[in-house]
């Protein structure tokens, strides 16, 4: 099922904000890279676009627009590739190795008193997230020391 680049992008968003940005998760996935990378293009990215557009208009004169523009348009693109990325890796099934931990994760988390169904056979990455969030929410810090 291929979706639009816009549920795509809205996707990565909701993505980004379910992962939990924890410490003890940045060596084992991307996304805690990914996150930091797309959240700082977001809000650096429009300004050097605009830098970008001003200078070379101001300094080249007119004759350079359309390489202004272009140039422009890259850096607004890099923050979209991002949650592109994310979107994906969010609809993405995980592996058989991934599945097991997931389901491992829940199941000693159900033994510790967590009360909440599990989402499907065959888990995503935003499923994940959902239940790392939960993991370092609900649960006390002896348990998530436990698990990583």
């Amino acid at each position: 099922m291929q979706k639009s680049v816009m549920s795509q992008v809205q996707t990565g968003r909701l993505y980004a904000k379910q992962w939990p940005m924890r410490k003890e998760l940045a060596p084992l996935f991307i996304e805690f890279k990914v996150i930091k990378a797309t959240d700082l293009a977001i809000t650096v990215m429009p300004i050097l676009a605009m830098l970008t557009l001003f200078f070379q208009l101001n300094y080249l004169g007119p004759d350079f627009l359309p390489q202004a523009i272009a140039s422009a348009l890259f850096f607004i693109s890099l923050p979209l590739q991002g949650l592109l990325w994310l979107g994906k890796r969010a609809q993405t099934p995980l592996e058989p190795a991934m599945q097991k931990w997931y389901h491992e994760l829940y199941t000693k988390m159900v033994a510790n008193g967590y009360q909440a169904q599990l989402s499907e056979k065959k888990p995503r990455y935003l499923e994940l997230a959902s239940l790392l969030k939960d993991m370092f929410d609900k649960m006390d810090k002896a348990f998530t020391k436990e698990q990583f």
